[in-house]
């Protein structure tokens, strides 16, 4: 039966001719049979004009029938391809015409077919969830294809029941799904238009123990272990913490086949607000660990990075390319002694060949740490040099403005850090070198002088890095060095970068950092690590104008109290060694995602610059620590 909208069109009469031979009718046989000849003019006159009216309201009419049926044709052709996924197929006087013919042929009356237009279509939901989630997605176009239509918003298709793992090899040296998240692992759950999204994660608790009490949550701040004049020192701490639970997404996106972009958000609850406590509610803050974006052209083997990573200066296991890092699978989240890294906003360019050879370029956030023999902040006096009768003024850091921590001193950055890697993946490993650039700079006034002199001095140093297996996959050996002058922000341990000369200039601080890990896998479910570490600190001093040493590494500070109960104790480190093994057991796993169970151990061993007691013998102040992790990660989305 036609719709209510249905214009139908009988032999060779429009509507518009229908409807002014009944009203023409109509207006005739309504006058009396005994009218005269005038009236009759003059009434044909008017049923004449009133004719004319109503065809042009006819016309009207039929005009604007016709719009409206353009208008719903043009709307069925462009949402064709996203309607037939969410409705039932339409009829139109195409497939309708057929059938009718079909059940009675036409009559000389209706010799044209009904024209009947499209009902609209019922619009399918913006999200959906459940058993249709699948069906949605198993119909709709790939979101990686710049061509594709469709609506803004879709599910794509479940893993579920296909069989497939997603994320939790713990074969590699660095499995990423403890060291970061696995996320490019994990299959995209829903998409955005042409962009795909990835989510991953996991929730974290740990149980944390340590020897000496260093009131820390889940990241020990190894160059804090208290000497023996400290309380804290053999006061065991105990804490529970879900601070490390961590959550990521990963956005990609596929112009062409040779262009790939890729936004990527991690972060966890390792920040702390000015309220933050643990009396009642734990309620630690979220923090920024990455966010960045990059640009992939592969038939060039380009690679382009903007915004908050891990530094190039990590060792990788692979090449030189985000989230391919080669960080110990500890749970500690300092790492450990002597591994180097930082994870600030950057700018890096990198160029691969075949994949296999790698170049990078990355321009690096700056920020230094400075530490002198005696309490010194920006601002202060130094102690005059040899020679002279009064020291400099120095100013080298300034507190945190707007949208930086009130709390915290930043010191000034004349340029950023610049890093250069070269790297080589091989079928017997994974190699790289690279070289660190760096600027430290203060404002200096001179005894008597009434303005300042900015004074720039220059650090950096070399560094290395290897991955490989010792004769099988199962087993394997990974290192890392980097050593130079001021360099001591990239390791975990925070060996001041700089101190000051007696002109009262920033000058850089020696070091070496090193680590070197055995990675076992006696399972596929289980992971076994030990790592050795060290950092350690060379002299940079200066003779005052009465005989004794100022700067860092002096040997002529008075240290008997380092081993005396609130002794005073002001021992500068030279070495910080440790030892730390442990292992990971995955332990359940199936469609409701993963378990994994771990533990950890190290030991620290912290040796002080030589110093005296008082009476002229010489002291060589040390201290030890333990730390013990018990942790359990639930992975909601390695299914």
């Amino acid at each position: 039966m036609p719709s209510r909208n249905a214009i139908r069109i009988h032999g060779r009469f429009t509507l518009s001719g229908w409807l002014l031979v009944g009203t023409g009718l109509c207006l005739a046989f309504s006058q009396p049979a005994f009218a005269q000849a005038d009236d009759d003019a003059q009434e044909l006159a008017a049923i004449k004009a009133q004719m004319r009216r109503l065809e042009a309201e006819v016309q009207a009419i039929e005009h604007r029938h016709a719009q409206r049926a353009a208008r719903h044709k043009l709307a069925s052709a462009n949402n064709h391809s996203s309607v037939s996924q969410f409705s039932r197929p339409v009829k139109t006087a195409s497939n309708i015409a057929p059938a009718r013919r079909a059940e009675s042929p036409p009559s000389e009356a209706e010799p044209h077919s009904t024209l009947s237009l499209p009902a609209r279509p019922t619009p399918a939901p913006l999200l959906q969830s459940g058993p249709a989630r699948t069906e949605l997605a198993s119909n709709a176009p790939s979101a990686a294809s710049p061509t594709s239509g469709g609506p803004l918003f879709q599910w794509l298709p479940s893993q579920a029941g296909t069989g497939k793992k997603h994320g939790m090899d713990l074969e590699s040296s660095s499995p990423l799904a403890i060291t970061q998240t696995a996320v490019d692992q994990l299959p995209p759950i829903f998409s955005i238009g042409n962009v795909s999204v990835r989510v991953g994660g996991f929730i974290d608790f740990s149980n944390i123990w340590r020897s000496s009490n260093m009131t820390s949550g889940p990241a020990t701040a190894w160059n804090n272990f208290p000497y023996a004049n400290s309380p804290n020192h053999g006061l065991a701490e105990e804490r529970l913490s879900a601070q490390l639970s961590r959550f990521s997404t990963l956005l990609e996106a596929n112009p062409t086949k040779s262009i790939r972009l890729q936004a990527y958000i991690e972060t966890d609850f390792g920040g702390s607000a000015g309220t933050t406590n643990s009396v009642q509610i734990s309620g630690y803050t979220p923090r920024l660990r990455q966010g960045y974006f990059t640009f992939t052209q592969k038939d060039w083997g380009l690679h382009i990075l903007m915004g908050q990573a891990w530094s190039l200066a990590t060792n990788y296991a692979k090449g030189i390319l985000p989230r391919q890092e080669q960080l110990p699978a500890v749970t500690d989240n300092n790492q450990i002694p002597g591994i180097s890294f930082t994870r600030v906003p950057q700018i890096r360019i990198g160029k691969d060949w075949a994949q296999k050879y790698w170049l990078g370029l990355s321009i690096e956030d700056p920020q230094a740490t400075v530490a002198f023999s005696s309490p010194l902040s920006s601002g202060g006096t130094l102690p005059a040099a040899y020679g002279h009768s009064a020291g400099a003024k120095v100013f080298y850091a300034n507190t945190g403005g707007v949208l930086l921590n009130p709390n915290s001193e930043y010191t000034y950055n004349p340029s950023p850090d610049i890093i250069l890697k070269g790297a080589a993946d091989t079928s017997f490993g994974h190699y790289e070198v690279f070289g660190l650039a760096r600027w430290f700079r203060s404002l200096v006034e001179a005894p008597g002088a009434r303005t300042t002199r900015k004074e720039t001095k220059f650090g950096g140093g070399v560094g290395a890095g290897m991955t490989l297996p010792l004769g099988t996959q199962k087993l394997q050996l990974t290192g890392n060095i980097l050593a130079g002058q001021g360099i001591g922000r990239y390791g975990p341990s925070l060996i001041p970068d700089t101190t000051f000369d007696g002109r009262g200039e920033l000058t850089p601080v020696p070091e070496m950092m090193g680590a070197l890990g055995l990675i076992g896998h006696p399972d596929k479910s289980v992971l076994l690590y030990t790592y050795g570490g060290i950092e350690t600190a060379g002299r940079r001093r200066y003779i005052g104008a009465n005989g004794a040493q100022y700067g860092y590494g002096v040997n002529d500070l008075n240290l008997g109290g380092c081993d005396v109960e609130f002794g005073v104790c002001n021992a500068q480190t030279r070495t910080l060694a440790s030892f730390t093994t442990g292992g990971w057991w995955h332990f359940l796993d199936g469609h409701y995602g993963s378990l994994m169970g771990g533990l950890q151990y190290t030991y620290i061993r912290k040796f002080a610059f030589r110093g005296n007691d008082g009476e002229g013998n010489s002291v060589h102040p040390t201290t030890s620590g333990h730390t013990l992790y018990v942790t359990f990660r639930y992975f909601p989305f390695q299914q």
